[in-house]
């Protein structure tokens, strides 16, 4: 009888066994190096190779596909030069993983290249690892590789987020069909309000706009429990409105719109900034195309995962967005939500 073969580990997304992971905590070893060493390579899961090699190299659970996305943040657009290096930390990481929750998929890990200033404080990447170490731990991923790079500023961030879903079953932005409801999860307008909040423009006693600001909640839970009830989803980042056109141009459909049935939360509502809340952005909640014949269990599956609520339907017409005001008739809107060009 001869002894079965050992299984391999690089089945399992780790290196082999006999290939120690690079010495990274050399004191001769280059800044750049040791910057990484210190703070990113804590955050590196097994797939990564212990940040010592060009690539990761990993295997995708069985029977699942990937689900690749990437976002940028740039200071001064995405936030603030002010803002606390751990939260714009979390904030990449969550919105990105906003993306996962739209197309109903579960995080697997991500990249992410970081350009900094060389005056940048070692207190600045101390905080912002700090802080997507708490995301990693509370949303189950880990760091698989990316570069880091001076600039002479601002600070500018990219993350590429991999995720994994049944096959065939990802939710895309394409499949609304006339006669679906048009659904939003949470509440609508925090984010924008809250950057006016972060900046001194408004009043937030409590913190709770500027918190939304600085910390989307990533609708996972719900984004996959939307698979198979949702004929399309996508998340709300550049605005209500305009992202509902993004679901309209995917399926050749019009939309419409009732502001009123909007969910805004208290804060949101006491601000009376009723046009930025549906063209504001910074949300990332999901947006669904729902039949009807799915909307019981839609409600019932969201009701412990912050809830979901009916704002509109889609119509046979040309790919546009109709906005009823709160009396009925059509509001005029001086723009759709945010574009980086034009």
């Amino acid at each position: 009888m001869t002894d079965a073969a050992a299984p391999d580990p690089s089945a399992e997304g780790l290196p082999p066994p006999d290939l120690p992971l690079p010495d990274l905590s050399s004191e001769d070893l280059p800044a750049e190096f040791a910057l990484i060493a210190r703070h990113f390579r804590p955050l590196a899961g097994p797939g990564a190779l212990g940040l010592g090699d060009d690539a990761a190299v990993f295997a995708p659970p069985p029977g699942r596909e990937l689900v690749v996305a990437a976002d940028a943040m740039v200071e001064g657009v995405h936030f603030l030069p002010a803002d606390p290096p751990g939260l714009v930390a979390r904030k990449l990481l969550r919105t990105n993983l906003s993306d996962l929750a739209a197309m109903g998929a579960a995080p697997l890990g991500y990249l992410m290249t970081v350009s900094a200033p060389r005056s940048t404080p070692e207190s600045f990447f101390a905080a912002f690892a700090a802080g997507l170490a708490a995301d990693q731990a509370e949303f189950g991923l880990a760091l698989l590789g990316g570069d880091t790079t001076s600039t002479p500023g601002p600070v500018s961030l990219s993350l590429t987020i991999l995720g994994t879903v049944a096959p065939g079953r990802a939710l895309r932005r394409n499949g609304a069909r006339p006669g679906d409801g048009l659904w939003v999860s949470g509440t609508i307008g925090d984010g924008a309000l809250g950057l006016l909040a972060a900046r001194g423009e408004i009043a937030d006693p409590d913190g709770f706009l500027a918190g939304r600001y600085h910390l989307p909640r990533p609708r996972l839970a719900l984004g996959a429990a939307a698979v198979g009830l949702a004929h399309a989803a996508m998340d709300v980042s550049d605005g209500l409105v305009q992202d509902t056109g993004h679901l309209c141009r995917g399926a050749g459909l019009s939309a419409v719109i009732e502001a009123g049935r909007v969910p805004l939360s208290g804060p949101a509502r006491a601000a009376g900034r009723l046009e930025l809340c549906l063209t504001g952005g910074d949300d990332y909640e999901l947006l669904l195309a729902v039949p009807e014949a799915a909307e019981a269990a839609l409600s019932a599956a969201a009701a412990s995962l912050g809830g979901v609520t009916r704002i509109g339907r889609f119509v046979a017409g040309p790919p546009q967005v109709r906005v009823l005001g709160p009396d009925g008739t059509p509001l005029a809107l001086g723009r759709p939500g945010w574009s980086h060009f034009g």
